[in-house]
């Protein structure tokens, strides 16, 4: 059962959440966030829009992503580029895979210990199952 994040707080669902979508769909600071609410007439300190998405900010995120890989579902992805890239976690090289699709966002990533064949093709199957077939697959 999800809890509601709304709970706990004064201000109407509507407030914050328009706060929470501005912070963390586009590129603004908090500081932003609070100039653009009081010229809409809302006078909201960025501690407060800070608080509400550190409590609530994983529910929207995960809901833009579950928007948004639903509508990358409709329209046909025709090309797509597989880029991998080499990191250290914890001192030890790991993998990691990602998929940028033609418009620049980042589909999907993935860390792998191992860089095969098996963990290419694992890595391509999650992604396909999740955002369709892409007509292209572009690779270094």
């Amino acid at each position: 059962m999800v809890q509601n994040p709304f709970r706990y707080f004064k201000t109407s669902p509507e407030i914050i959440q328009l706060g929470v979508m501005m912070y963390i769909r586009f590129p603004l600071s908090l500081r932003n966030v609070e100039d653009l609410l009081h010229e809409r007439g809302i006078d909201i300190c960025h501690e407060t829009i800070r608080q509400w998405a550190d409590r609530s900010g994983t529910y929207f995120a995960n809901k833009i992503r579950k928007r948004r890989s639903e509508a990358v579902r409709q329209v046909p992805q025709w090309r797509w580029h597989l880029d991998e890239v080499f990191v250290k976690i914890r001192g030890e090289r790991h993998y990691l895979w990602r998929t940028v699709d033609h418009e620049g966002e980042v589909l999907e990533a993935y860390v792998t210990k191992k860089r095969d064949k098996a963990a290419a093709l694992k890595f391509l199957r999650k992604t396909m199952k999740r955002y369709g077939n892409p007509e292209f697959v572009v690779t270094d």
